[in-house]
């Protein structure tokens, strides 16, 4: 009896942890649009970048869970891609780096934004200025980076965000992740 009542339970529980490291439904639609547009490509493959724990434990920012791919068409890189989550006022916004094969980015995309204001952050004119960027680049918001007013928050974190990945791209290339 205890494990007709058990089963379910483990099942359940099981199912969640999976779906933790699967991307959303709404944000693979939107992914796959961006890099399809940004890479010119109509068929693409995207592959999970494994990080071991030792080479994560030294990454500014760990990165958990499937966020970091490589992208492939036609069985070649062609790419990489890196959604995250960034904090803003009161919630949190998804978004998108897309690096090409140089460790160079290519674009960056805000996938959701949560709040009533600041969705500023999502303009193409001012996600704009990280295209080029590379782990060389040291950002700052103000400086580097236009502010938005009305948006200091978000735009200020997604700066830190893409800064902080730029950081890592020095680790993971190092350590010959990519």
């Amino acid at each position: 009896m205890r494990k007709q009542i058990l089963f379910p339970f483990v099942l359940l529980i099981t199912s969640f942890s999976l779906l933790s490291f699967v991307i959303p439904k709404n944000i693979q639609k939107k992914v796959a649009k961006e890099i399809s547009k940004t890479f010119d490509v109509e068929n693409f493959d995207l592959q999970k970048v494994e990080i071991s724990d030792e080479v994560n434990a030294q990454l500014v920012r760990k990165i958990k869970g499937e966020k970091l791919f490589k992208i492939n068409a036609n069985e070649k890189l062609i790419g990489y891609a890196f959604i995250d989550k960034a904090p803003s006022k009161t919630d949190e916004f998804d978004y998108l780096i897309l690096l090409d094969s140089n460790l160079i980015i290519a674009k960056t995309k805000v996938l959701i934004y949560r709040e009533d204001y600041g969705g500023e952050i999502g303009s193409k004119r001012w996600l704009k200025q990280f295209k080029g960027k590379t782990s060389k680049d040291k950002l700052k918001y103000q400086k580097d980076i236009m502010a938005i007013s009305g948006a200091t928050i978000s735009a200020s974190s997604m700066t830190i965000a893409v800064n902080t990945f730029l950081q890592n791209l020095v680790i993971l290339h190092q350590n010959k992740v990519l």
